[in-house]
């Protein structure tokens, strides 16, 4: 289950990296602003916002990602450490998403359901 825990917590670092391109990279491009629904003003307005809030999300995926590092390489306790608190802050800002943006459940999802599960199996995985 820990290896089960690893790869879902990968995936969610994967999207929250993908969010940083989007968000810290792209964000007055055409398809970004179809993919968060804003328009060409908004995106203009809110660019400094959006830089700043991608690399929350990159940070969130470097974390997951040293944390699964260290796992692999033994170093259960601070490996564990940082996947749960990686992933689980990806929970939680999916959480927050979700219960403020209802709009935006899909995205939400996206968001938190991958490190959610892989959280699960982590904790389960080292339980057991």
């Amino acid at each position: 289950m820990i290896v089960a825990g690893c790869l879902l917590a990968g995936v969610a670092a994967a999207v929250h990296v993908y969010i940083f391109v989007l968000e810290s990279l792209l964000w007055t491009g055409d398809r970004t602003r179809a993919v968060f629904g804003t328009t060409r003003e908004e995106a203009e307005t809110t660019r400094a916002l959006a830089f700043n809030q991608g690399f929350y999300n990159l940070f969130l995926a470097v974390v997951t990602v040293v944390g699964i590092v260290l796992l692999a390489g033994g170093r259960t306790a601070v490996g564990a450490t940082l996947v749960l608190a990686g992933a689980g802050s990806m929970v939680a800002a999916g959480l927050v998403l979700l219960l403020s943006s209802p709009a935006k459940a899909r995205a939400a999802l996206v968001q938190l359901t991958p490190p959610l599960l892989g959280v699960v199996a982590l904790v389960i995985g080292l339980v057991a």
